[in-house]
């Protein structure tokens, strides 16, 4: 491995368990920052005197940005201690914070959208190789599942806490109110963070032989699938839930809502079994991602089966990042940098995938065909996993 273990002799000990959550806060202030933009789109358009379209290409650039920082990460950090990194990308996202919330032009936004997506790609590269350093190899599903618990708070949450305070305090009073959130969190990583050397930098060429490797590029195509499968069905499930299930504002929120919230479920499912189940979360999750979408299509006129429905899809979806996570760990561990930042890139690059694909069929044919293509994507992923030998490096 490229970074030393932390000589750390029990597991329940209060500040490695403070580090971790730490990190679960920053996880959660990430997703707000990177999807609260959505519920509040209008107003801000409004307020930047651009159109919604504009707006909503500066909310995405993040994505992109995200893809780049999380493939540079580990090769222009080099041998920089990586609590110091990770301190950075907080930073990162407390200036886009408040650039957003002082934006008076188009620009200022992209820039801080910018800022944002290089924290989101960075963070998200050396999370798991930072948990890998902070607990026994023993209880990292178990940390990932409470760092993903961040993300779980942050989907069933922020956006319609979001959509709630823009219409009181205004959009630019939501991201005031993240301010002092994210401030808190970057002086509790300051604190709990134990210092994080690492030996040597990586370079080029260690990336390149990771990337090698068939298993883990055979990973990385199941992860391709399964992410732009699940992103291609749940980008546009608000058309879908209006034109098909026929719902209002108010159950379209409580959909939302019951969908946010299993991802609670989700990381209780992670974290216990990812250890020593991750082959058969790697099949499981794309067959249940797939028969929930086909569900929809067949019973999504009834309110009571797409609640039911939505409430597998969002556990199985908050598993997703575990699992792969997990899979990271324990197939990755000799360059867990290099395969968390790949995998980063991977996902994001999957979701602006699968959110283009499902577009694409949504207006050249129709809600009922995106849906299609989700599926036969959840299945081209399970094709890849297989028995899920493939995915596994010798032992």
């Amino acid at each position: 491995m490229t970074t030393d273990k932390l000589a750390i002799n029990s597991p329940s000990q209060v500040g490695v368990w403070s580090a971790v959550l730490s990190m679960s806060l920053c996880v959660a202030m990430l997703i707000a920052s990177e999807f609260m933009p959505v519920s509040l789109l209008t107003p801000m358009a409004h307020g930047l005197s651009a159109t919604e379209g504009q707006t909503g290409q500066a909310i995405s650039v993040s994505g992109l940005f995200a893809v780049v920082a999380s493939l540079a990460i580990t090769t222009v950090a080099g041998r920089i201690n990586r609590k110091v990194v990770l301190l950075a990308m907080t930073t990162f996202m407390l200036l886009s914070l408040v650039m957003i919330a002082v934006a008076t032009n188009f620009t200022t936004l992209m820039i801080a959208r910018a800022l944002l997506g290089i924290c989101i790609g960075g963070f998200w590269s050396l999370a798991t190789a930072v948990i890998m350093r902070l607990v026994p190899e023993d209880r990292v599903s178990s940390a990932l599942a409470v760092m993903y618990t961040g993300q779980a708070m942050a989907a069933a949450f922020a956006a319609p806490i979001g959509s709630y305070l823009g219409g009181i305090i205004g959009w630019r009073g939501v991201f005031w109110v993240l301010v002092p959130i994210v401030t808190i969190n970057l002086i509790w990583q300051l604190i709990s963070l134990p210092s994080l050397p690492v030996k040597k930098s990586q370079s080029v060429g260690a990336v390149i032989q990771v990337m090698k490797r068939p298993y883990f590029i055979r990973g990385i195509l199941a992860v391709l699938f399964t992410f732009s499968g699940a992103f291609s069905m749940f980008t546009y499930l608000r058309p879908f839930l209006e034109t098909v299930t026929g719902a209002d504002v108010t159950l379209l929120s409580q959909l939302l809502l019951a969908l946010g919230c299993a991802g609670f479920l989700g990381t209780w499912i992670g974290g216990k079994y990812a250890n020593n189940h991750v082959v058969r979360m790697q099949q499981g999750i794309p067959v249940s991602m797939g028969l929930v979408t086909a569900g929809l299509l067949a019973f999504g006129q009834s309110a009571a089966a797409a609640a039911l429905l939505l409430i597998i899809w969002g556990a199985m979806n908050t598993v997703l990042s575990i699992c792969w996570m997990a899979w990271i760990s324990q197939n990755v561990d000799d360059e867990p940098e290099i395969g968390g930042s790949l995998m980063v890139a991977a996902i994001q690059a999957a979701i602006l995938f699968g959110a283009a694909f499902g577009g694409a069929l949504l207006d050249s044919f129709s809600i009922e065909e995106t849906f299609i293509g989700s599926i036969t994507l959840s299945a081209l992923a399970l094709l890849v996993v297989g028995s899920g030998k493939g995915l596994q490096k010798a032992r």
